[in-house]
C-alpha cells in the first residue's frame, strides 16, 4: 500500500483522538493491560503533560500531533510539536539556530517529533502493526511537507531509534549521532554479582559510596503503584523544583502534572525516596518499561555525600535486577555515571532543513559529528569500570 493512499491530520489535543486508537499505534503490546515498551508515547502520558500545562500555551511546546489514516482508520501517530526554542530537547541546536539567524533566516519556530523534556530512547513514528511501513512513510513525509508548507526552518525527531534513524534518511532526513550513559543488565540475581564484573579498585569505590551515603542518617525507600501517596508528590515537588531552578531557570514541569501522574501513571513509576529524622529529604523519579527504567528527576533538601549517587544510580541497578530489565537509561549528559557502571550509548535523532544550502553545512557538521561521537565512545568505554573481559561481552 503506498503513502499516496494515507491521509494525514494534525490534532491540537489528545482529548481530540480515543486513547485506545493512539496506544494502538503507540504501545500494541500494551492492548490487553501488559505494561508498554515505552511509558512515555503512550496516551496517558503525553496527555498528562497537556493536561497539566507543561506543553501547551506560554511553553514553547505547542501540540501538533500528527495522524494518519486509511479510509477513517489511524494507523500511525506521532508527537509533534512547534517549537519556539530548544528548550526540553536535550539534542542541542542552538548553534545551528544562531547561524541560520545571523545569515537573515528564522530558525524559529521549528517542528519537533519528540517527547517533551525526556531524553529518552524510543519509537517516535508510531505505527498500529501490519501498517510499519505505509504509517512511517506517512508520518516522515507528512511532517516534511507540513514543514515545506509552513515555511519553516526545520523539521526534528529527538532520541528516536536507530532503525528509525537509518529509515527516514531513505526520506531525506539527516541523522545525528548522540551518546548517553546506559546500565546493562546481563542477568545479574543481584547487586553483588554485578561488583564483581568490575575491576577491583572500581568494586571497593562503589561499595565505599553505598555506604557512606546510606550512613546519612536516614531510611531510603521505593514506591510505585498504589504505595505511592500524594504526600510523596508533595515532597517530590520541592526537590525538583529546586533542581529545575538550578539547570533550566525554572522546572518544566507543572506541580499539577505530579497530581495527574498520581492518578493516571503510579504503575508506570518508580519513586525513590530519602527519610531523615521524619522528614523527606531527597529523592529521585524513575519510569518503567518492559525492558528498560528510565531515570528522570532528582532533587533534595539536604546534601548528604554520595546520597545523589545512590538515590539515582545504584537504587536504579537494585530496580532493574528485581525487576528483570534489561536497561537502566540514566538520562542526559554526566560522564561520573561511566565510574558507577554505566557505559556510553549510542542515541539517535533527525534533522531537516529547508533551505538547501543550511541544510549541506548541517550535513557536513553531523558527519564529522559521528566521526568525533564514535571515537568519545571507544574511549569511555576503555575507561569504564568493568574487567576488560566484562567489556568485550557487553559489546
Amino acid at each position: 500500500m503506498c503513502a499516496q493512499e494515507v491521509e494525514i491530520r494534525i490534532i491540537g489535543s489528545l482529548s481530540e483522538i480515543d486513547a485506545t486508537e493512539w496506544d494502538a499505534c503507540a504501545c500494541p503490546e500494551a492492548v490487553d493491560g501488559a505494561r508498554p515498551n515505552d511509558p512515555f508515547t503512550t496516551h496517558r502520558f503525553l496527555k498528562a503533560l497537556e493536561d497539566s500545562g507543561s506543553v501547551g500555551a506560554g511553553t514553547g511546546w505547542q501540540p501538533q500531533y500528527l495522524t494518519a489514516c486509511i479510509e477513517g482508520q489511524i494507523i500511525a501517530v506521532a508527537p509533534l510539536y512547534a517549537k519556539s526554542h530548544s528548550q526540553g530537547e536535550y539534542i542541542f541546536d542552538h548553534s545551528w539556530a544562531h547561524a541560520y539567524e545571523r545569515a537573515g533566516g528564522r530558525y524559529y519556530p521549528k517542528l519537533q517529533i519528540a517527547v517533551p523534556h525526556t531524553p529518552a530512547t524510543g519509537r517516535r513514528f508510531l505505527t498500529r502493526p501490519g501498517f510499519e511501513e505505509a504509517g512511517f512513510a506517512a508520518l516522515v513525509q507528512g511532517a516534511v511537507q507540513l514543514t515545506e508548507n509552513n515555511g519553516l526552518s526545520s523539521l526534528h525527531a529527538t532520541f528516536c531509534t536507530g532503525e528509525e534513524a537509518a529509515r527516514a534518511q531513505e526520506f531525506g532526513m539527516m541523522a545525528r549521532k548522540s551518546q548517553q550513559f546506559h546500565w546493562r543488565n546481563q542477568g545479574y540475581p543481584d547487586f553483588d554479582a554485578f561488583l564483581n564484573t568490575l575491576s577491583s579498585r572500581k568494586r571497593k569505590n562503589m561499595r565505599k559510596e553505598r555506604a557512606t551515603a546510606q550512613a546519612f542518617g536516614g531510611t531510603i525507600e521505593t514506591f510505585t503503584g498504589d504505595d505511592l501517596r500524594p504526600e510523596h508528590w508533595d515532597a517530590f515537588w520541592v526537590f525538583y523544583q529546586d533542581t529545575g531552578a538550578r539547570k533550566w531557570g525554572q522546572p518544566y514541569l507543572t506541580r499539577r502534572f505530579f497530581d495527574i501522574a498520581q492518578e493516571v501513571l503510579r504503575d508506570d513509576m518508580a519513586l525513590v525516596l530519602a527519610e531523615r529524622d521524619g522528614q523527606w529529604i531527597a529523592g529521585a523519579l524513575n519510569f518503567i518499561g518492559v525492558d528498560a527504567l528510565y531515570g528522570r528527576y532528582w532533587g533534595c533538601i539536604e546534601h548528604h555525600s554520595c546520597l545523589h549517587f545512590e538515590l539515582c544510580y545504584y537504587q536504579a541497578i537494585d530496580i532493574a535486577i528485581a525487576m528483570g530489565l534489561r536497561t537502566v537509561e540514566a538520562g542526559a549528559q554526566g560522564e561520573h555515571k561511566l565510574a558507577r557502571g554505566y557505559l556510553p550509548t549510542p542515541t539517535w535523532s533527525l534533522h531537516w532543513m529547508r533551505d538547501p544550502g543550511f541544510s549541506r553545512a548541517v550535513g557536513e557538521y553531523l558527519e564529522a559529528e559521528r566521526a568525533a561521537v564514535d571515537e568519545e565512545i571507544e574511549v569511555l568505554t576503555e575507561y569504564g569500570p568493568f574487567k576488560k573481559a566484562e567489556v568485550e561481552e557487553q559489546e
